[in-house]
């Protein structure tokens, strides 16, 4: 297998739905500009509150990318 490197980067995904939804939000909008994600993670889940109710859901993901130099 040759050799490889990949680039990591964090994004914030929010829906009014869920957390899923949330999550896909990020991968999808970063699908946009970068070729050839691998892998997401979700690293950390989050609702915005607004007067004691559920207003948005926020997943934190992060995404690999191949990494080529000069492109």
């Amino acid at each position: 297998m040759a050799e490889s490197v990949y680039k990591v980067i964090e994004l914030v995904g929010t829906s009014t739905e869920s957390w899923e939804k949330a999550a896909t939000a990020a991968v999808n909008k970063a699908a946009e500009s970068l070729r050839d994600l691998r892998v997401a993670e979700v690293t950390k889940l989050d609702l915005v509150i607004n007067e004691g109710k559920v207003e948005a859901y926020r997943a934190r993901v992060t995404v690999s990318f191949k990494y080529e130099a000069g492109k």
